[in-house]
């Protein structure tokens, strides 16, 4: 029952975060799937020890537009 509530939670923020890339950025579906899936952020999101999946969908695409400008992951927030 948890492991399905975490999944839903993951599932949601991806699919926010790819309409953000969608809508922001004007790629396709699939390209902005592929942007996404293949991201430092996404294996973070999937990686339920992190807990990011708890986070925005806002939040998780700043995440990801931070990690394009410079290459990697890199949270500025202290």
């Amino acid at each position: 029952m948890i492991d399905d509530k975490i999944r839903f939670m993951k599932d949601f923020v991806t699919s926010e975060v790819i309409l953000a890339l969608i809508e922001d950025k004007g790629l396709s579906v699939e390209e902005a799937m592929k942007d996404f899936y293949n991201s430092e952020v996404f294996d973070r999101l999937c990686d339920t020890e992190t807990g990011l999946y708890r986070e925005s969908g806002g939040y998780v695409y700043e995440l990801h537009k931070t990690e394009k400008i410079h290459g990697r992951l890199i949270q500025t927030e202290v």
